[in-house]
């Protein structure tokens, strides 16, 4: 009984090894997510992030500072005060793309749990001297990257 338990038991450990094996193979051929030299801003009570994004833009304003429209995805209806908050950088991004947060204050009341549509506008005028090169609208399921176009002229 005792060497019966004994086989089963480095039975047990090889498998657990090539098991390993496997995951580490995956692991080494799947390229590292590319990390944030950001960090979030604080958000307000009832703050949090929108479900999803869609499309968006970025153009510079009169004033030098940005012009920033996303459309995305709300968890439910009745989302309001939808804006963007500006992730906080030690140093200025070498790629010149800055991620901003895309929020809005949840509902009062509870409702049906059924994705809907939001529309997202707001200045940013944080930087006026051409540093900005993209702006990486950053929301709880994907992320959107748009480069910054040029404003009307005048």
């Amino acid at each position: 009984m005792r060497g019966v338990l004994l086989a089963a038991g480095i039975l047990a450990c090889l498998s657990l090894t090539a098991c390993q094996g496997g995951s580490q193979e995956a692991q080494a051929t799947a390229p590292p997510p590319k990390k944030s030299l950001a960090r979030p801003a604080q958000m307000y009570a009832g703050q949090e992030q929108i479900l999803s994004v869609q499309s968006g833009s970025a153009e510079v304003s009169h004033a030098g500072g940005l012009n920033l429209k996303a459309t995305g995805m709300a968890p439910s209806a009745g989302w309001t005060d939808a804006a963007f908050l500006p992730r906080i950088y030690a140093a200025s991004p070498p790629d010149g793309i800055y991620e901003v947060d895309v929020i809005a204050s949840q509902p009062t009341q509870p409702g049906a749990q059924v994705p809907t549509p939001i529309d997202v506008s707001g200045y940013w005028g944080r930087y006026t001297d051409g540093r900005v090169k993209g702006v990486k609208f950053m929301t709880k399921t994907n992320e959107l990257t748009v480069m910054v176009q040029p404003g009307p002229a005048g």
